[in-house]
């Protein structure tokens, strides 16, 4: 099918970046980003030397695959105005469509583990898709430490490893975090926004943005930007609740800062908070410990 373009979605991480071109290559098809990609995401693809896709720019009228997603707060603000034939996601699923499509869905930790499993023939001859899955794999799961990782996530992975030629695949996803894991001399709002959605609670909108370091210190020393960026955006962006979560990966736990009403966060996440932040341990995963306690309360 000629004119079809593969897309993830808004703020795009290395999963849904590399999805999209690995899809694209197996169909035939474009892929395309909704915006300009972060480090980590530059480092995997340079590693294995596969191109940055373009950019959609507008999707009306376009035939969309979507991966990594299939809400419409994370799509192109025109999706309304293309046409959606297909999704491969690891997503809880939010979407309606006036016609019948094709939709894979399965509870793992990315959607690279979907594509590597479902087209495993082809990925077996192709060391850079391989390396480029094993990437996205390593990052969306957090190399193993987000509890969204499920055991075919591993499984998968060690093949990857090995078609791909990494010899030591737990430094080799540790190398893939700390590509973007320096935010002391980035814009606050690069920071947040490098992974962030959309969501609608209740008819609520809620904004959830996360980013990984090895250490927490470079955030708590911009604390209060990170404060007075949340509230702003809450008061002119018409959110009910902004939320951004600095994960440690080293240590395995994560400081959340938040503009909003404090007692939806105790509930949520039950807690006491002092102030506009809370650090709680093991927190690591933003689709498995964040968004579902907090579209709970709402």
């Amino acid at each position: 099918m000629a004119d079809v373009y593969v897309i993830g979605h808004k703020s795009p991480d290395t999963d849904t970046v590399v999805s999209a071109i690995v899809y694209a290559r197996i169909k035939g098809y474009t892929p395309v980003t909704p915006g300009p990609i972060n480090e980590e995401t530059a480092f995997v693809l340079n590693k294995f030397g596969v191109p940055v896709p373009g950019e959609l720019g507008s999707a009306e009228g376009k035939k969309l695959v979507l991966v990594d997603h299939n809400e419409a707060s994370q799509s192109p603000d025109d999706i309304a105005k293309a046409e959606v034939i297909e999704i491969i996601d690891h997503h809880k699923m939010n979407f309606s469509n006036p016609n019948p499509i094709a939709i894979l869905v399965e509870p793992v930790g990315s959607t690279a583990t979907i594509l590597a499993k479902k087209y495993k023939d082809v990925v077996a001859k192709d060391k850079a898709m391989a390396g480029i899955l094993l990437g996205a794999l390593l990052s969306d799961t957090v190399v193993f430490k987000s509890p969204t990782t499920t055991q075919e996530d591993k499984d998968v992975a060690a093949v990857l490893a090995k078609i791909a030629g990494i010899d030591d695949m737990m430094k080799f996803g540790i190398d893939v975090k700390k590509a973007k894991a320096n935010i002391a001399d980035k814009p606050i709002k690069d920071v947040i926004f490098a992974d962030y959605k959309n969501f609608d609670f209740a008819g609520k909108k809620v904004g959830i943005g996360q980013t990984e370091v090895v250490d927490l210190t470079d955030v708590y020393n911009r604390a209060s930007e990170v404060v007075n960026f949340l509230n702003d955006l809450k008061a002119k962006e018409g959110y009910e609740m902004v939320i951004f979560v600095a994960t440690d990966i080293i240590k395995e736990g994560s400081e959340l800062y938040f503009a909003g009403d404090k007692a939806k966060i105790e509930k949520a996440f039950n807690t006491k908070v002092e102030g506009n932040s809370v650090y709680i341990p093991g927190l690591m995963s933003r689709k498995k410990q964040v968004v579902p306690v907090v579209e709970k309360v709402f």
